[in-house]
């Protein structure tokens, strides 16, 4: 799983702590998103999958990370 966020797209509506902890947090200033884990453990793919799908402005990504040579 890759993980990719932009923080100028947030919005700081914290989503994705709520639905994330381990994987996402906030900044104090603007509260917009910072990636804490981009490699979590499998048990935390489906509340980041949750957080990518609950992000009000788009700003975070999840793929599966298989590329093709």
């Amino acid at each position: 799983m890759e993980i990719s966020v932009d923080r100028g797209r947030c919005l700081g509506a914290g989503m994705c702590v709520l639905t994330a902890p381990e994987v996402f947090d906030q900044d104090t200033e603007g509260g917009r998103v910072l990636l804490l884990n981009a490699e979590p453990p499998a048990a935390q793919t489906p509340a980041t999958r949750r957080a990518a799908y609950a992000c009000p402005s788009g700003a975070i990504t999840v793929t599966d990370g298989a590329r093709a040579e």
